[in-house]
């Protein structure tokens, strides 16, 4: 969520066109996509969602788990394993958020990041890129941050802020550093016998698709990328999609297209939704 919206506001891109030349961008995206190679190896016993399944995002207010759809996506640090299990007890999975490519004071872990890995802020108050080429101080802090989730009974991990290379972070990051750093997130989920989400990061998709079990994409109508997601449905994997100004009439036919479990929801990911289902 983050990371690709603070991507969009450092320069002029599509938004600034009237969204039918957008939609229209993004159809024909979905046309000329190539499928991607199948699921890597090492994935048996963990949660496989496929293309097309429903879902709740929610990261904001109190949590309504009365929506009737198969999956919910909350956030790790504010909900326990109670919300957890009682999410469970309704039939659902739940996908655990937490941002494993920002610093945020918020957080209760906060002071155990150093300041050499803080960089600029990414456009949310209170947040920072991290300097990913640090694995020797992030990758404990970021298995306790995925541990959490596995003891609180999440069956998935959604890391945010997964393509700091492409924004300015106050690091020289690369895209080998990205995929790196992203691969290392895989691993430590999978450790943990989570399945893991690929978050935005379109450009590394064709690499990555291979170590994710999932993909969660934003706004990929409104910028006309759509299509650079089918590698994770050819693959059988879905992808969890929303919009915020498009709207839905104009982009569910297309995800119904491309088996894209897609919403239409605000920008504070509140409970409020409209599914294309």
């Amino acid at each position: 969520m983050r990371a690709e919206r603070a991507a969009r506001a450092t320069g002029p891109g599509p938004a600034l066109l009237p969204v039918a030349v957008l939609v229209l961008t993004a159809v024909l995206a979905g046309c000329t996509a190539a499928p991607g190679p199948g699921p890597g190896p090492g994935s048996a016993g963990r949660w496989k969602p496929g293309p097309g399944i429903g879902w709740q995002w929610q990261l904001s207010g109190r949590l309504d788990p009365t929506v009737d759809v198969p999956v919910y996506d909350i956030d790790g640090f504010e909900h326990g394993a109670s919300a957890v299990a009682d999410l469970h007890r309704r039939g659902r999975k739940v996908i655990c958020y937490v941002s494993t490519g920002a610093w945020e004071d918020f957080r209760p872990d906060a002071e155990k990041f150093p300041a050499s890995v803080r960089g600029r802020g990414n456009g949310w108050p209170g947040e920072h890129w991290l300097d990913i080429r640090r694995t020797e101080l992030l990758e404990p802090l970021m298995e306790s941050r995925i541990e959490m989730c596995a003891k609180k009974g999440f069956d998935a991990v959604e890391p945010d802020n997964m393509d700091g290379y492409r924004n300015r972070t106050g690091f020289p990051l690369t895209a080998a550093d990205q995929l790196r750093y992203n691969r290392l997130i895989a691993r430590l989920a999978h450790r943990h016998g989570l399945a893991v989400g690929l978050k935005n990061d379109l450009d590394q998709i064709p690499q990555l698709e291979p170590d994710f079990d999932f993909a969660v994409n934003e706004q990929c109508a409104q910028f006309g990328e759509c299509g650079d997601l089918a590698p994770f449905t050819e693959a059988g994997k879905a992808v969890f999609h929303v919009e915020y100004e498009v709207p839905a009439a104009l982009f569910c036919p297309q995800s119904k297209r491309l088996r894209l479990s897609s919403l239409l929801k605000k920008y504070d990911l509140g409970s409020w939704r409209r599914s294309c289902a």
